[in-house]
């Protein structure tokens, strides 16, 4: 399931992936109407947007429906879905993207409405049916055909459709869709290659007010006299400036380092 589908949404989807296929995992997103994808050439997730589409004004005729994917996307539905999002039809059609045009045919059909309290599980379930049409309508109410009664499919009556879940199985669901925590935790910010310093401000000193300076400053002239008292001066020497060097370049380095946390502290 794609990560960005809040946890209620991908629960639903799962449960009408599941039924509208009869399958469950990755083969449910391969299935095309009545199980025929065993005649396709290749797999439908394997195949683009426009592939699909050209491919499906002959399964109507073939199979008797262009049913397609996990969420059985009919012709037009799924043109409908690649007009009104701006799907490129090159893009092929993977579960991923399987996926979130499910999820946008949900809050089509009054997912957000529902989860918010503005619709009820009646009214919620009958606009599911009206979708899918092996959905069953949780109260009688008048379908595309004819009126239909509890448990029974929107399009009863077309000679085709028909209701696969119990309704009481269906209020099952949309309650534990409803009581789903539906926060998604945020993808932690990358951390910077270099940690800010703790106090960038006093790394920003002058080398003239730094303690740090004049401390490695004294430590070299000191260490190698009071270590190194019996070597040639010139040595001593030598080591002074070797440290030193060291002493200017750490400097140079902390207020590179204030100069990157003023950047990071900028572009927060």
């Amino acid at each position: 399931m794609d990560i960005n589908i809040p946890t209620g949404a991908a629960i639903l989807l799962d449960f009408i992936r599941n039924t509208e296929t009869g399958t469950a995992g990755s083969e449910s997103y391969r299935t095309i109407y009545g199980h025929n994808q065993k005649h396709l050439k290749k797999p439908i997730t394997d195949m683009t947007l426009l592939e699909i589409q050209r491919a499906q004004m002959g399964w109507s005729k073939r199979f008797g429906s262009s049913a397609t994917g996990g969420y059985q996307f009919m012709y037009k539905t799924l043109g409908g879905l690649i007009e009104e999002l701006k799907i490129s039809v090159k893009l092929k059609l993977t579960a991923d993207l399987q996926d979130r045009l499910g999820y946008h045919l949900l809050k089509r059909r009054g997912y957000l409405a529902y989860m918010d309290g503005r619709i009820d599980a009646v009214e919620f379930a009958k606009r599911l049916a009206m979708e899918w049409a092996s959905f069953p309508v949780l109260q009688d109410t008048k379908g595309a055909h004819r009126t239909v009664k509890r448990g029974q499919s929107f399009y009863a009556g077309d000679g085709l459709n028909k209701a696969l879940v119990d309704p009481a199985e269906i209020e099952r669901v949309l309650a534990r869709v409803k009581t789903a925590t539906n926060k998604r935790i945020p993808t932690p910010a990358p951390k910077p290659d270099i940690a800010p310093p703790a106090d960038p401000e006093n790394l920003d000193k002058p080398i003239a007010k730094s303690k740090t300076f004049w401390m490695w400053l004294s430590t070299a002239i000191g260490t190698p006299l009071a270590a190194f008292s019996g070597m040639d001066w010139r040595v001593q020497l030598a080591l002074v400036a070797v440290i030193v060097g060291f002493a200017i370049y750490g400097i140079y380095a902390r207020h590179r380092l204030a100069k990157i946390y003023r950047e990071i502290k900028a572009g927060l």
